[in-house]
């Protein structure tokens, strides 16, 4: 799971620090309708954080104890805050004014992340495995359904989840780059379904069988996941921006896919080779992906990143790939900072 967790903070990193205006299409998110690569890579991630929530919340027996509920809101509001943070940051480096909070967004990646920590470890504090899968057949049922009924596949402000932005933030506090947030405060439905899908795989992972079994029951999974999902997509297409029901299925299908042959490679195979890289990702993903963020907020600001690009374009004819080099460089920089910490075991955590 550090692999794997580890290689979607890899990409993170580099799917959101592009060098220049122009960016393989898998580097980029789907326009609207479609998956690329880039569109795999925050799925992932909450698929991977529902079943170290799953294991966490088992090691503790499910306890419904103030301490154990103090801690869930207690790190449900620091992520967000650092969410936060690191938008604050961004607008103070742009000239915006270090305390003017009025264009703050409030939603945004950690911001989801967050919301779904906190309200499936909750969940899994009250209701049975049983009924978190059922909540969220129906989570994703309704939504389905408000997308069908209210302009959920416009990409414009008629859409019914700019509507709920609109109607529930402040206008400075709105996403601004394209009428649909995808944050936004109604996509965060479906994707706490989508923690709750990744919180039952853990289940199936911590199960008492072999080894062998455990993954045989994930890679089906994965596969009825996928199938299901294309399936619907013939009527909800698989849609990122809008976090639509199929995307939920066809992607948590494919992390629950690639994280059994993963395991099944390392844990089975004991192929451990060339994973170690990305396992110093994985220790430290929230670490890394907030010094993955600022990095690229202060090279930008500052015109280090126009410099960069500008002499890699004066060695590389095609624009893609000096925008492409630029992400990997200032991934591998991270990356020099993260496998230290790793080395040494030093977990920064929450």
């Amino acid at each position: 799971m550090d692999i794997m967790r580890g290689m979607t903070i890899v990409c993170m990193i580099i799917v959101n620090n592009a060098g220049g205006p122009h960016s393989y299409l898998h580097l980029e998110h789907s326009d609207w309708n479609g998956i690329t690569v880039c569109d795999l890579v925050f799925p992932f991630f909450l698929f991977i954080m529902g079943i170290t929530t799953y294991i966490s919340m088992s090691r503790r027996g499910f306890s419904r104890s103030s301490s154990t509920i103090r801690k869930i809101v207690k790190r449900t509001v620091l992520i967000m805050l650092v969410g936060w943070a690191l938008h604050w940051f961004a607008n103070g480096c742009a000239g915006k004014g270090w305390l003017n909070f009025s264009h703050l967004r409030l939603t945004g990646v950690l911001t989801r992340i967050a919301l779904c920590y906190g309200i499936v470890s909750l969940m899994a504090l009250y209701m049975s495995r049983r009924a978190m899968a059922w909540t969220a057949v129906v989570l994703l049922a309704i939504y389905g359904w408000l997308l069908l009924a209210f302009n959920g596949y416009e990409n414009s402000l008629e859409n019914i989840n700019a509507v709920i932005d609109r109607f529930l933030l402040p206008e400075g506090h709105l996403y601004t780059k394209r009428p649909v947030d995808p944050e936004g405060i109604l996509g965060t439905v479906p994707a706490v379904a989508h923690t709750i899908i990744g919180f039952c795989c853990g289940a199936i992972l911590t199960k008492q069988e072999d080894l062998n079994a455990r993954l045989t029951q994930l890679f089906t999974t994965a596969v009825l996941l996928m199938v299901g999902g294309f399936i619907l997509s013939w009527l909800l297409p698989e849609n990122k921006r809008i976090w639509s029901p199929s995307y939920v299925l066809i992607t948590c299908g494919m992390a629950a896919a690639l994280l059994a042959t993963l395991a099944y490679f390392t844990d089975i195979r004991g192929w451990h080779k060339g994973f170690t890289f990305f396992e110093a990702f994985g220790v430290n993903p929230l670490f890394l992906y907030v010094l993955g963020g600022v990095a690229g907020v202060v090279l930008g600001t500052t015109g280090a990143k126009a410099e960069i690009y500008s002499w890699l374009s004066g060695w590389i004819a095609e624009p893609k790939l000096a925008s492409a080099i630029y992400s990997v460089s200032l991934m591998l920089l991270v990356g020099a900072i993260g496998y230290p910490l790793y080395r040494h075991r030093i977990y920064i955590k929450l």
